[in-house]
């Protein structure tokens, strides 16, 4: 199970129980306890039955169920076994889900009270009284509704048809198995077991009491054998089963003389294993019971054969004469063991109603718990390599080819087929690599749950070259055969991965160069060339300065390739992947919606609402096409965190370059008196803080984010493996850039654009205000909402803003001890010029906390 669902799960719990706490620490508790052993994961089960049985008020009731279900190998029986133990021994939780039942039954009751009184009203006499009410006026109302309703219920039963009709659609073609009559049931004497048809008293042949005992054993031994063969005999009758599953049981005539009487019940389980067994073998024959169990039938067909030519030896032995029933019951001693070992792995693969990996999960077992019998192991691995070699098949076309050939979904990989092959190219969304194939859990054998997720990858990458084209055929073949040490078959799987590894990433790395179209994104949506992105803003700050509908994108794709040409971009061989996007909300809007997934605040982000409003800069982002297979790494989720980096630097960019031209038409003021002069000098100190501050935090995520963890992901990429190792490279360094970027924690997020909104509107109010002429001096001082005025509103809001910034990340790198997020502390209040403010933030933070401790008190 993946760490998302894993969490998704923990907090859905967590929300059902009312509970505050955060589901962090429980699924990295999950996490590490799913790193035990088997074997110490058994014992700790032992320990947890142990402990339940003691506490229990019925001690042998429970561990009698617990057998029971362990028998019909219950899936996580397990896992349940130790809830119940952790419940019994937290008092408080034992207290609150008691309160919690008490509460459900009580409301089950309240409802099924209310339901019934409902129910009461509609008696035979207020039905009639209905019926007396009903004129001739009302029969074409009542007529209409009736086919009305027709209609309805023909709908709902037409709707199972067309699921199943869809489903069949949707599945593998190889999936559809043939429908074949149940002739055990039309035809009962085609069966190979005992047919009965009586029901009651059970109908014996005249008593034998007359007939001397060795005439008698003649003609028992005779019974007996027509018993072993699965034919009803005259003194030695089949009850009907209890159920399909359940152990033959006979009923013998009380005339035959008590010496035999005693023989032949000790013989009779014998006949009974076979009936087990041959019930297994023709339920278990069925086309939907699975490969595994087809191949488990057929061993079984083979040592029935031996044990029919056993039975016609000991018939002619009989004929010939001199042959007592105590012969008899020497010569079937050792097939008696082989058949209540037959019996036994029938009964409980019958039970559970095992297929594919599971049955081969409980043969294995048998196999490994015989180890002091010799006999019986090698009888129980004769049936497991036997079962194995369908099974194998699949895995080896799996592992060395990367090709599912699964018609009864036995295998322990699972093919969502939702894409067509030709589809790839351009559906290059993660799921694919997530979701096409996954692990069955339940259908792993228990002698491959090592080498599971090696198994996986291994057909995942072969299957991704395929799919690329290209011929797979690993020099390493070798059939994969089971034996009791799992060493050959895992050395056989684990060869097969390193080749489907290599190949899967020289094809990457050398064929597609991965690194190449790597450092092409960062050059473009991290700011890496930094000609081109001047170049692109110069040409298009007019277009993207329209509100959104109001833009002709391909205009914008005009002038993307115009700066792409005439930039040191044009050197780049994959500069023609990119393209323009206007996304209908802006990076705050993106940013909350993201973060909001699964909260209470998620409904607030699901459609953008200021669309109208929204501005090109706003909205602008680039794009880039990518192409199978390199689009497993650059997909969908990278592009957009790619995306996200890009519109909050472009952004910040925008910013700087307003401030910047703010600057430039301030140079005017140089020609002003110095009475005008003066008049500006707050405005140019305010303008120049904010440059600071915009190229600061600029430097901040360029230099001291982007490029060190680029420089990490460089290191890490040379040491990987796999393609998996790749991805979580690549991720890691995604996720990195987003959060040392501040674009994963809302409170700074919405900062910083406070921020940047306060920079722009100064710009625009500086660059629409006329400059002052030292013949009007007097009346613009005189005016109340004056120039000097809005510079110090500016100053006063922009300081707010940044103090309030500054606070929170130096709050934010106490609490987390990010010492990389306290570099903007440093750059920005490089000469402690905000730290009289930011003291004087603690103070009244803390005289608060104060007043409020000694208001409760």
């Amino acid at each position: 199970m993946s760490e998302f669902k894993v969490h998704h799960l923990v907090t859905e719990l967590i929300e059902h129980l009312g509970s505050n706490a955060s589901p962090e620490s429980y699924v990295e508790n999950l996490q590490r306890a799913g790193t035990t052993t088997v074997s110490s994961y058994n014992h700790a089960t032992q320990n947890c039955v142990r402990q339940l049985a003691q506490n229990s008020p019925n001690r042998e009731s429970f561990i009698e169920k617990y057998e029971e279900l362990k028998a019909k190998n219950t899936d996580c029986l397990r896992p349940f076994i130790q809830l119940l133990s952790v419940i019994s021994e937290d008092r408080k939780l034992k207290e609150y889900l008691e309160k919690n039942a008490k509460t459900a039954s009580t409301n089950l009751q309240n409802s099924q009270t209310s339901q019934a009184s409902v129910g009461s009203i509609s008696d035979p006499l207020r039905d009639s009284e209905i019926v007396e009410k009903v004129t001739t006026e009302d029969l074409p109302v009542i007529r209409s509704r009736l086919h009305k309703e027709v209609e309805i219920a023909e709908e709902k039963r037409s709707l199972p048809l067309n699921k199943v009709e869809t489903q069949e659609k949707a599945r593998h073609p190889n999936y559809q198995s043939p429908v074949m009559p149940n002739w055990n049931s039309v035809r009962p004497n085609m069966n190979l077991d005992f047919v009965t048809h009586h029901s009651g008293p059970v109908p014996f042949a005249a008593p034998l009491g007359a007939i001397p005992v060795c005439s008698q054993e003649s003609m028992v031994i005779e019974e007996i054998l027509f018993c072993l063969e699965g034919a009803e005999s005259d003194y030695i009758v089949p009850n009907p089963l209890r159920g399909l599953y359940e152990t033959r049981v006979f009923s013998i005539s009380e005339s035959i003389d008590p010496s035999l009487h005693e023989m032949v019940k000790q013989i009779l389980p014998l006949a009974s294993h076979y009936s087990m067994v041959m019930r297994f073998i023709q339920e278990k024959s069925q086309f939907e019971c699975g490969q595994v169990n087809h191949a488990l039938t057929a061993a079984m067909n083979t040592l029935i054969k031996d044990y029919m030519v056993l039975v016609a030896q000991l018939e002619t032995a009989n004929r010939k004469g001199n042959f007592s029933i105590h012969k008899l019951w020497f010569f079937i001693q050792p097939t008696l063991h082989t058949m209540e070992i037959l019996a036994n792995i029938a009964s409980t693969i019958s039970k559970s109603g095992a297929k594919g990996g599971k049955v081969l999960s409980l043969l294995h077992e048998r196999t490994s718990n015989y180890i002091g019998d010799p006999a019986g192991q090698e009888l129980c691995l004769y049936l497991t390599q036997n079962a194995c070699v369908p099974y194998m098949e699949i895995l080896e076309k799996w592992v060395y080819k990367g090709v599912i050939s699964d018609p009864y979904e036995e295998f322990l990989v699972e093919d969502n087929e939702v894409i067509e092959k030709e589809e790839l190219p351009f559906d290059y969304s993660s799921d694919y690599w997530e979701k096409r194939y996954v692990i069955r859990r339940e259908k792993i054998p228990v002698f491959l749950e090592r080498v599971a997720d090696v198994i996986l990858l291994t057909g995942k990458y072969l299957n991704v070259i395929r799919q690329c084209g290209k011929n797979v055929k690993s020099p390493q073949a070798e059939e994969i055969v089971y034996t009791i040490k799992e060493r050959q078959y895992v050395e056989a799987i684990e060869k097969a991965y390193r080749f489907a590894s290599k190949t899967l990433l020289e094809l990457l790395m050398q064929e597609n160069d991965l690194m190449g179209r790597l450092r092409s994104v960062k050059h473009y949506f991290l700011l890496d060339q930094g000609d081109f992105i001047v170049q692109f803003m110069d040409s298009c700050e007019a277009e993207l300065s329209k509100n959104i509908d109001d833009i002709v994108p391909t205009r914008l794709e005009s002038l993307l390739e115009l700066a792409l040409r005439t930039s040191a971009a044009n050197g780049d061989p994959y500069k023609d992947d990119m393209r323009t996007e206007l996304l209908p909300y802006d990076l705050l809007f993106q940013m909350f919606k993201i973060l909001s997934i699964e909260t209470h605040e998620e409904k607030e982000y699901r459609l953008p609402s200021d669309k109208l409003h929204l501005l090109g800069l706003e909205s602008f982002c680039f794009g880039y096409e990518v192409k199978w297979p390199v689009s497993l790494v650059l997909n969908r989720r990278a592009i957009a965190c790619y995306q996200m980096i890009f519109r909050h630097l472009f952004y910040c960019k925008h910013v700087e370059r307003l401030l910047c031209r703010v600057w430039i038409c301030n140079k005017v003021a140089k020609s002003f008196a110095l009475r005008a002069a003066k008049t500006y000098a707050s405005a140019f100190a305010l303008r120049q803080r904010m440059l600071n501050c915009v190229q600061n935090l600029e430097y901040y995520m360029m230099v001291e984010v982007i490029e060190p963890n680029w420089v990490t992901f460089l290191a890490s990429i040379n040491k990987v493996n796999n393609v998996d190792d790749v991805l979580v490279c690549h991720s890691d360094f995604l996720d990195n850039c987003l959060k040392d970027c501040m674009l994963t924690n809302p409170s700074l997020l919405r900062t910083v654009n406070k921020l940047m909104a306060i920079c722009v509107h100064f710009c625009h109010f500086i660059q629409e205000t006329p400059p002052p002429s030292p013949e009007l001096m007097g009346n613009v001082a005189g005016e109340s909402d004056s120039f000097e005025q809005s510079i110090s509103k500016f100053n006063l809001q922009f300081t707010a803003v940044l103090v309030g910034l500054l606070d929170k990340i130096s709050e934010l790198g106490r609490e987390n001890n990010n010492e990389k997020v306290l570099n903007i502390l440093y750059r920005l209040d490089f000469n402690t010029f905000y730290t009289e403010q930011l003291e004087r933030l603690c103070d009244d933070r803390s005289m608060v906390g104060g007043g409020k401790e000694e208001t409760s008190g």
